[in-house]
């Protein structure tokens, strides 16, 4: 068996090309715990097995729930796949209504989850759900049954060939997965994507990664995003068909000892990730003194006016060795050392971060996708010049990409979706005339990168009749370290304004070097008048990058730190602009009178 058509195909496939003793790593009490290629294969087995005995049949659903990314995810995908159901992935972090319409929607039968608390939010609307007949956790916990019931259930191995008989049955474009969007408003969308969708995309996508086998005899990943998230999950089967060994970080507060420990060579991020790595190491800098400070800051400047292939000529490239030797090299440790890719993608990247990580031998390579397109559908690739700052790169192979009349890109490929579970009206408004309409606006450049400008349906009018495309200004504003995060409004208003969640900690940080009392809680200190000062000349300074009609004339400082619990955020971590705008009325009114 050498192609692979269906999901199930990839842990085989490895087994036989690469047969590892690390296929998927995950730390239990301290330590890291391996399962081979073999146990993958004989463990996801034994999953499909126990699920013919608990009744399940093709095209049931099963839901997935899981806190972290874990090995027991992975097995539990492929043995429910293997039987012909599909799994419905849900985000831990949602709110419990959420959890009762997805499971509701999908008609979950099962579900497994990580741990305590979502078993909880389970327990809590279980009884709305008439679908859902058991809940099996991965974590030992009290009045839940466990997963290893179901591997104990598919011990015994007689009823093996009619797994196979299954397995032979399924096509590569029968429904695989739901994958239920955040959606930045309203309802959450099931996404219904086919075996063929996900495996299309895990295959061309890896010819966007150039890893040299004799040079690592192991190559290994490091997985953090949710896997629930269609990104990561498509990663999951693509570093299956490279061979690559996968370590799951333990959460996104243990990254950095985790790349320490672990050393990987390839890894996913999203920009927010990281922002923070790089405020965290500009923080460090600052409070270096004397001429490592000078050197610090001559290595950022410099890296910050980077750019691929030797551009700036090679007295630049002169310095910039001279650079990576002193300062750069030190980044790298600090991520393992070992980073030949990191892969960023899920919102927009600043171009200054892909310039100083690129800059430091750290290659940030951004993608775009959606879940809708399995997700990927152009990627920055450093090789053969595939690689331009500003742009989401070229098309992966199969794409087919063009600009409609009013901006908007639209994708054609084996990676669309096969439409939104249960509503044909969602499907037809996006999927028109043999193409999938993304809502995003772009350009393709003349050399065939492509260039996202903003999200169409975010983009507003003022009173004036003035386009204005909130993101591109947001990008802009959160290059500041006082800013952590904003939302650009103003639709059918005279003029754009901006309500700005400060960066707490930095602010903290420049009150004490000015010897300024600005209080102690978040409240007192969005009211000082100092800091709403100093937030005016951020604002101002940002502001002269834009046309006059875009300028943000006006902004409110908000007391909370927006977030996935808060609301704020979906688990992307894209703003919730309905939500936002609704939590900050009377800001709203104050702004607009």
């Amino acid at each position: 068996m050498t192609k692979i058509t269906r999901l199930f195909d990839f842990p085989h496939y490895q087994l036989k090309n690469f047969n590892l003793d690390k296929a998927l790593i995950t730390k239990y009490d301290g330590k890291w715990i391996a399962t081979s290629s073999a146990e993958y294969v004989e463990k996801a087995n034994q999953i499909s097995r126990g699920l013919l005995r608990l009744g399940v049949k093709p095209n049931d659903k099963v839901a997935i729930i899981s806190s972290n990314n874990r090995t027991e995810w992975n097995i539990t995908d492929i043995g429910i796949l293997q039987v012909g159901a599909q799994d419905v992935p849900i985000y831990p972090t949602i709110s419990q209504e959420d959890y009762e319409y997805v499971l509701n929607h999908s008609e979950a039968t099962y579900c497994f989850v990580s741990d305590e608390e979502v078993f909880q939010k389970v327990k809590n609307i279980k009884t709305n759900v008439p679908s859902l007949k058991e809940v099996y956790s991965y974590n030992d916990i009290s009045n839940c049954k466990s997963w290893n019931e179901v591997l104990e259930l598919g011990k015994d191995d007689t009823n093996q060939q009619e797994v196979e008989k299954i397995m032979a049955s399924i096509k590569e474009d029968d429904l695989a997965t739901l994958i239920y969007t955040s959606g930045t408003t309203g309802r959450p969308k099931g996404v219904m994507l086919s075996h063929k969708n996900l495996v299309s995309n895990s295959i061309n996508s890896a010819t966007c990664f150039g890893f040299d086998r004799n040079k690592n005899d192991s190559i290994k990943a490091l997985s953090f995003l949710p896997v629930c998230h269609v990104y990561e999950r498509m990663l999951m089967y693509m570093y299956q068909y490279l061979g690559v060994e996968i370590y799951f970080a333990e959460s996104l507060e243990t990254i950095s000892e985790n790349l320490k420990e672990i050393k990987p060579h390839i890894m996913t991020a999203v920009p927010r990730l990281l922002e923070k790595v790089y405020d965290k190491i500009i923080a460090k800098g600052t409070n270096l003194t004397g001429i490592k400070k000078k050197l610090f800051f001559w290595a950022v400047e410099l890296g910050l006016q980077y750019k691929p292939y030797g551009a700036n000529g090679w007295w630049y490239e002169k310095k910039l060795g001279v650079a990576r030797k002193l300062i750069f090299s030190k980044w790298q440790e600090a991520l393992g050392g070992n980073l030949v890719a990191v892969a960023s993608g899920s919102a927009a990247l600043q171009p200054r971060l892909a310039r100083i990580f690129n800059a430091a031998n750290i290659p940030v390579m951004e993608g775009y996708g959606l879940t809708e397109t399995s997700p990927v559908i152009s990627v920055n690739d450093v090789r053969n010049h595939g690689f331009k700052i500003g742009t989401v790169g070229k098309m992966i192979p199969d794409t087919e990409v063009k600009i409609a009349e009013d901006g908007e890109i639209l994708v054609k490929g084996p990676q669309v979706m096969l439409g939104y579970y249960k509503d044909e009206e969602k499907t037809k408004e996006v999927l028109k005339d043999g193409y999938f309409h993304t809502g995003d606006i772009g350009k393709i450049d003349s050399d065939g990168f492509l260039r996202i400008t903003d999200r169409k349906k975010e983009m507003f009018k003022t009173s004036g009749g003035k386009y204005v495309a909130p993101q591109l200004i947001e990008n802009a504003m959160k290059q500041s370290r006082f800013i952590e995060q904003i939302m650009v409004i103003g639709e059918g208003e005279k003029m754009p304004a901006a309500f700005i969640q400060p960066n707490f900690e930095f602010l903290k940080e420049w009150a004490e070097r000015k010897g300024l009392q600005i209080g102690s809680s978040n409240q007192e200190m969005i009211n000082n008048p100092d800091v709403i000062k100093r937030y005016q000349i951020e604002v101002d300074q940002h502001n002269e990058k834009f046309g006059k009609w875009e300028r943000v004339k006006r902004f409110e400082l908000t007391p909370d730190e927006w977030s996935i619990d808060g609301g704020h955020l979906t688990p992307t971590m894209k703003l919730k602009r309905k939500i936002i705008k609704e939590k900050y009325k009377s800001l709203y009114s104050k702004i607009y009178g």
